[in-house]
């Protein structure tokens, strides 16, 4: 069930990108064909005035028909896209990754109505109420993904069997009491979507310098609740915030591609990412808000590179036509947008098989 509403979530952010080129469409003055949510053949439509609106079969993303894409189906017709200033289409085609921002936007503020988790920490509007020792990370193969630890976990209390240190300790604290008995096995009690659950781990060498640690990264994590002017204010900072983080991330890693030496860790394909997205429906509201808005700023964010075949291609090709002062030859743009398509497809295919490997590892 959470795969599912996961699944439901990614097609509404395709959906909400293909509808920010419909609205731009429609503000310029071009004929927008037909609006679709998942791809035909059809189950459902709607004319409304000259645009029909459709609900299709295969369930999954969406896309916007803008009549006149090509100069030789445009001819003299005023509203067709090739016939607008490359201004107007620039804007066209940039109105998707805009909305996706937008949306993130909008979530996050949602989220912060509701309630985010929030590191005691925070600067910014609102105080952080309910703080307790969260795990913020793990790291790979060491003995706190061993034993099943997880981002998120909420540390109740620890327990060496000689020592123990009860619900309320800072992350601070249980840090040090970790250290302290980094020669003993150590039982976790942790809260997970709102039940108790308990980890046995035992600090090794190597992860740290100069001591033993079990793998877990800690802070003090609490809930942040603002009205919905101040919601407005922080939901804002923070998607600025993410959608830096994620542009330092994505440069990182095909920086590191062109070369030769693409890390694949930190990236996952649509296999791991419906294992993530699944995950993070089942843990509840919050988990689910960031990450739709992570990946709202990722469909972003991706859709502003240079390839053909994603908005950031068609973009360069209309500043390439801004400079000549005439449009590309079709043929041109057909064979570079082949062989965008044919290096999003492998590339799509490489991640798959790190996710699957990650899978069987």
């Amino acid at each position: 069930m959470s795969l599912l509403i996961f699944i439901l979530i990614l097609t509404g952010l395709i959906v909400v990108h293909e509808f920010g080129h419909l609205f731009a469409a429609k503000l310029f003055g071009i004929k927008v064909e037909e609006f679709g949510i998942g791809f035909p053949p059809r189950l459902l439509s709607l004319q409304l005035g000259e645009t029909r609106y459709s609900i299709n079969l295969l369930f999954f993303g969406g896309f916007v028909r803008i009549f006149g894409e090509r100069k030789d189906e445009a001819g003299s017709n005023p509203r067709a896209f090739a016939s607008k200033s490359r201004p107007k289409q620039a804007a066209v085609i940039a109105a998707g990754i805009v909305m996706n921002i937008l949306f993130a936007w909008l979530v996050l503020s949602a989220g912060y109505l509701a309630g985010l988790p929030t590191s005691a920490e925070h600067v910014g509007f609102g105080a952080v109420t309910d703080v307790r020792a969260t795990v913020v990370g793990v790291f790979p193969d060491s003995p706190a993904a061993r034993a099943g630890l997880l981002p998120g976990d909420v540390v109740e209390n620890i327990d060496t069997g000689s020592a123990a240190l009860h619900q309320g300790a800072s992350s601070a604290e249980v840090q040090t009491f970790i250290t302290e008995h980094q020669e003993e096995s150590i039982v976790f009690t942790v809260l997970r979507d709102g039940a108790e659950e308990h980890f046995l781990a035992k600090a090794e060498a190597g992860l740290v310098p100069g001591r033993k640690a079990v793998g877990i990264n800690l802070d003090d994590v609490g809930v942040l609740t603002l009205p919905p002017h101040l919601a407005l204010l922080e939901g804002g900072i923070l998607t600025y915030r993410m959608t830096l983080a994620t542009a330092e991330g994505l440069a990182e890693f095909f920086s590191g591609l062109f070369i030769g030496a693409g890390n694949f860790a930190d990236i996952a394909g649509p296999i791991g990412i419906a294992g993530i997205g699944s995950r993070a429906v089942a843990s509840g509201f919050a988990a689910a808000v960031t990450l739709t808005a992570l990946i709202s700023i990722n469909l972003a964010l991706l859709n502003i590179l240079p390839i053909p075949g994603l908005d950031g291609g068609r973009l360069f090709f209309i500043f390439i036509e801004s400079v000549t002062r005439r449009p590309l030859p079709e043929r041109l743009t057909l064979w570079f947008t082949v062989g965008g398509f044919a290096l999003l497809i492998a590339l799509m295919v490489l991640v798959s098989f790190h996710d699957i490997t990650r899978l069987i590892s």
